[in-house]
């Protein structure tokens, strides 16, 4: 189990930013923290070390509920809150952090940094077998009927005699823990105490999630960006100069890869350049032609 530190949030909802190279990057906006530390587990008393953080203040009124959970919150001198979780955290990382103190993002994260979020999916109620595990369903054409959106047989009553385990059938869908790894940390905001990482994360408008850094990552690296490029500032190779000023990325293997525009000027001068390459063949006489076609017809015969 990777331990690593962390802060809870709320998801506030997605827009979009520029990026300094002009790229207009897709983000998701996360308040996260202030979080404030309400406990430590450690391995003499609990068998395990782990930090409890809090967040969200809640009113006093909601908390006079639970006479306990007001004192606990009054023994680490925070008022109640809301969304309160543990991280599970090595016992050099826990002491660093004590009982009451407020956490922010610039004090666990970085910029460019991989992160990952965990939250609860929008449920989507009871769905069939065609929405929640994309079947294909039968074919709507002659000698269908009714049958059209069904899941198929589920077993036989002589072998196996019974369903299997785990098979694919309608039932409820969303409304569970869903964690998505090695999402861009695009760029903090400190003042605001917010978060924007670049695409999606699970979980609708308001909804709460646990930003921790990548388990399985120390560096970003976008996908599908090749072995070959190391950061998102380096040029791709295979760029060539088209049209205006416009670059064609030929991929490194000669495919255009940009607007239709540029796409279509560098197929236009790729093939000039080809036939001014080819030397031009003289044509023979009309009569020395028809000849020689009429000798190659005999000679197929």
């Amino acid at each position: 189990m990777a331990q690593k530190i962390g802060l809870l949030g709320k998801k506030i909802g997605m827009t979009q930013v520029f990026a300094d190279d002009g790229e207009s990057v897709p983000v998701t906006v996360i308040q996260a923290g202030p979080c404030f530390v309400l406990g430590k587990r450690t391995q003499e008393r609990d068998g395990y070390t782990a930090l409890v953080l809090g967040f969200d203040e809640k009113p006093l009124r909601l908390a006079q509920k639970r006479r306990s959970e007001i004192g606990w919150f009054a023994k680490a001198e925070v008022k109640p809150q809301r969304f309160v979780r543990e991280l599970r955290l090595p016992a050099s990382e826990v002491d660093k952090y004590q009982v009451g103190q407020a956490i922010g993002p610039k004090d666990v994260f970085a910029d460019n940094t991989p992160v990952d979020v965990e939250g609860i999916s929008k449920g989507k109620g009871y769905q069939g077998v065609i929405k929640k595990h994309h079947m294909k369903g039968m074919k709507s054409t002659h000698g269908t009927h009714e049958y059209f959106r069904h899941g198929g047989s589920i077993g036989c009553r002589l072998t196996p005699q019974r369903v299997h385990k785990g098979k694919r059938m309608a039932g409820q869908m969303g409304d569970e823990t869903v964690t998505v790894q090695n999402l861009q940390l695009f760029r903090m905001l400190p003042e605001e105490n917010c978060l924007l990482v670049r695409g999606s994360v699970p979980g609708s408008k308001d909804g709460y999630v646990v930003v921790t850094v990548a388990a399985t990552r120390t560096t970003y690296k976008r996908r599908g960006q090749g072995k070959g490029r190391g950061s998102l500032q380096e040029p791709a190779q295979g760029l060539q100069e088209g049209r205006r000023g416009s670059r064609v990325n030929t991929g490194g293997k000669g495919l255009p890869r940009a607007s239709s525009r540029a796409a279509n000027h560098w197929i236009r001068c790729h093939v000039e350049t080809r036939r001014s390459s080819c030397s031009a063949r003289p044509l023979p006489p009309a009569g020395q032609a028809r000849r020689l076609s009429r000798a190659r017809c005999l000679q197929a015969g």
